[in-house]
């Protein structure tokens, strides 16, 4: 078996935060996970989607990325989008 090549292996702690909230068109099952990688941007996981995406508040006013980065309806990522500008 050849030898492995790794650009990094490193264990970090983080902080989870795991978060379940009814919109008007959709459940949200999220865990939103913060560290020192990513320039200050969370790891939001959609749980229920079997998606995650890096966020900052700078991605969050690009239009369209939420929809792409969790296969969401513009409706659903409006609830969305205003839910983690409060919480990133």
């Amino acid at each position: 078996m050849p030898e492995r090549f790794f650009l990094y292996d490193e264990t970090e702690s983080t902080k989870t935060r795991y978060i379940s909230f009814m919109g008007e068109h959709q459940r949200f099952d999220l865990a939103l996970i913060q560290t020192d990688r990513y320039f200050g941007k969370r790891l939001v996981l959609d749980i229920q989607g079997s998606r995650f995406a890096i966020i900052g508040q700078d991605d969050l006013e690009e239009s369209g990325y939420l929809e792409h980065a969790f296969n969401l309806t513009e409706e659903e990522a409006a609830e969305l989008r205003d839910f983690l500008c409060e919480v990133i």
